[in-house]
């Protein structure tokens, strides 16, 4: 599936492929207070994880994988 980019917040469902890191990075650092909900999301792209690691956008959802969950709620 990718992104979704709402009014209050990106949605990261599905697969999130590396093709979407460079917008995710743009949409991140163009919004006041970015948050992303990532409740659907069952895999990201090393490239998109970095991104938020290094961005640090508010997460109003962890995603439902332990691992992926984990090592973002450390960051």
């Amino acid at each position: 599936m990718g992104i979704r980019y709402l009014k209050k917040h990106a949605a990261l469902e599905g697969h999130v492929r590396v093709d979407d890191a460079e917008a995710l990075a743009r949409w991140i650092t163009a919004q006041p207070t970015p948050v992303v909900h990532l409740g659907k999301c069952e895999h990201v792209h090393a490239a998109v994880l970095q991104v938020l690691l290094a961005l640090k956008p508010r997460m109003v959802a962890p995603p439902p994988d332990a691992t992926l969950a984990a090592v973002l709620a450390e960051a």
